[in-house]
């Protein structure tokens, strides 16, 4: 019997999925659970509109991505920050405080997570900092550090 998933089924699909299912599992497991409905013509359509849902919001993301990753492209923002005699940071300039500063400089808001910074900045200096915006759409901005 032909079913049309609405919740994931371990061992048989993901939901929104049409899959195979033998007659009395169906109609014994998942349709009494409300984890499938069977596979008529209204079932599919719906299933495929929501498909094409999906797949258009998809693209506007990843359209929005690109925007922002073009806006990020190239840009420099700048730190002021102390700093010992020998160009040591007393501290760090944390993936926080750069989305603090793109979002003031640059008005452009980034989740923190999104900026590749493994260990911190921890000297004066300027530093190429990668930003993933999407998955695939990476940006590089320039982080100028001076002392005070």
């Amino acid at each position: 019997m032909k079913v049309v998933l609405k919740a994931d089924v371990k061992g048989h699909g993901k939901k929104g999925e049409l899959v195979e299912a033998s007659d009395g599992y169906a109609r014994n497991f998942l349709l009494p659970r409300g984890l499938a409905v069977e596979a008529s013509a209204s079932a599919i359509n719906e299933m495929k509109g929501k498909q094409a849902a999906q797949a258009f919001h998809k693209d506007q993301e990843k359209q929005q991505a690109q925007e922002t990753a073009s806006k990020l492209e190239g840009q420099t923002v700048k730190f002021t920050a102390k700093a010992g005699e020998n160009g040591k940071l007393f501290g760090s300039i944390t993936s926080k405080d750069l989305a603090e500063q793109i979002k003031m400089q640059l008005h452009v808001v980034l989740d923190k997570k999104k900026i590749v910074l493994p260990d911190g900045i921890k000297t004066l200096g300027t530093t190429e900092v990668e930003i993933r915006v999407y998955p695939e759409i990476t940006a590089k901005v320039r982080v100028e550090v001076t002392g005070e």
